[in-house]
């Protein structure tokens, strides 16, 4: 054999090695849109204006976490890119939005938008085309259908879940109680109402004597408040978004009413609702809580919110940890990322869903002790767990004990 045979014999031995390589590695990496060897494109719709924007801070805590995520060298290498639109709130607006995100950015999946008639909107799209749409932020009820939304999956408890909780608690503590109720006339504000009557049982007819509902566009709920109490109620619950929320604990404390009050936990936030409103007008009122509060001394020496505040310091600095959307956004977050790295380098759509609906017992930094994250093909609710608290102070306290959701 010639120098040059033996030349030409080398090449070909070196060409075909690398190219069985190459095909072993693609054969080993299966991408979806949006990824590549160092990237993973996620898009989100967010209100960052518009009736709900004091959610905002949820869209900002997420790119911050995805941040210290891909300085820390990704996720199996490939960073995130995270592309985040506002929507104002309006499912019009999300419709267009996501279009874009799928369309045109061709992001691997949409991740934690926000708002329930947002979602509502975007649903069918989505899983017409097989999209995954995960972890919703929102906790209606329709988010747990996987055999007719299978690629719709929510995060956070049920809202009729957590109705339910309130109907427990008022019946033992207020069973003789008139109660008047706002909500937000959507999904959010109907299911919250429906779960907390089915729970009253025979005893709702008797017991709710006033329901109003606002449109998220109005620009003040005072008047339904007053229609409330004039009703002649004592007790008095709020379904209702961050600004109304904070709008019914003032107007109570104007009117000079005293009720048994209960506020929903989307409504709950310290930074956003609580202090604006006045914290002397929110002490003794009543809501439910599945996450940590970061500002809790009782807290301060816990490994989940050492990490937590170690991100937010590094990250979010100027992060409001008062507001509990900084650590939900973390926690949601902190979700996602566990999928993702469970896929190993299936990065296809159809993975990123399988691998969603395998959690189970995941325990996450913000959430509370007892309560875990879990979901399989036939269950889309991987929160189900919540604890009632008062707020005291100026903050909310944990009451009773973790109880499993009503309706599980």
């Amino acid at each position: 054999m010639t120098n040059w045979q033996r030349s030409a014999r080398l090449f070909f031995l070196l060409a075909t090695g690398v190219t069985a390589a190459s095909a072993q590695t693609a054969a080993q990496n299966q991408y979806g849109p949006g990824v590549t060897d160092s990237e993973i494109k996620i898009g989100n719709i967010m209100p960052y204006s518009g009736p709900a924007s004091g959610y905002s801070l949820v869209g900002r805590t997420e790119a911050a976490y995805f941040n210290k995520i891909n300085a820390e060298g990704g996720i199996n290498g490939r960073k995130i890119n995270f592309i985040s639109y506002d929507d104002s709130y309006s499912p019009p607006k999300a419709v267009e939005q996501v279009r874009k995100l799928i369309e045109s950015d061709e992001v691997l999946f949409i991740f934690n938008s926000l708002g329930t008639a947002s979602n509502t909107a975007i649903r069918k799209y989505l899983n017409a085309r097989k999209v995954p749409q995960l972890f919703v932020a929102s906790g209606a009820t329709k988010w747990d259908d996987p055999k007719d939304f299978p690629w719709t999956m929510g995060w956070q408890p049920s809202y009729q879940s957590e109705g339910g909780m309130y109907a427990d608690y008022l019946l033992k503590e207020k069973p003789n109680g008139k109660i008047g109720v706002l909500y937000q006339n959507d999904d959010f504000g109907k299911d919250m109402l429906k779960g907390l009557k089915e729970r009253l049982g025979q005893r709702a007819a008797s017991m709710v004597v006033a329901e109003e509902n606002y449109e998220p566009a109005e620009p003040s709920i005072d008047s339904h408040i007053v229609k409330i109490q004039s009703a002649g109620t004592d007790v008095f619950i709020s379904f209702t978004t961050p600004k109304f929320a904070a709008q019914s604990i003032k107007k109570v404390a104007e009117l000079g009413w005293k009720p048994f009050f209960i506020l929903a936990n989307v409504g709950s936030l310290v930074g956003t609702v609580m202090k604006p409103a006045g914290l002397e007008n929110s002490q003794g009122i009543i809501s439910a809580t599945y996450l940590k509060d970061a500002t809790d001394p009782k807290w301060r020496d816990d490994p989940g919110i050492l990490r937590f505040e170690a991100f937010v310091k590094g990250y979010y600095p100027e992060g409001n940890r008062s507001d509990g959307s900084l650590l939900y956004g973390y926690s949601v977050a902190e979700t996602i990322v566990r999928v993702l790295t469970a896929c190993g380098n299936d990065l296809t759509r159809e993975n990123v869903m399988r691998q969603a609906a395998s959690l189970t017992d995941l325990q996450l930094d913000g959430l509370l002790p007892g309560i875990t994250i879990n979901t399989s093909p036939t269950d889309f609710a991987p929160i189900k767990r919540l604890r009632l608290e008062k707020f005291t102070g100026e903050r909310w306290e944990l009451f009773g004990d973790v109880g499993m959701a009503p309706d599980q």
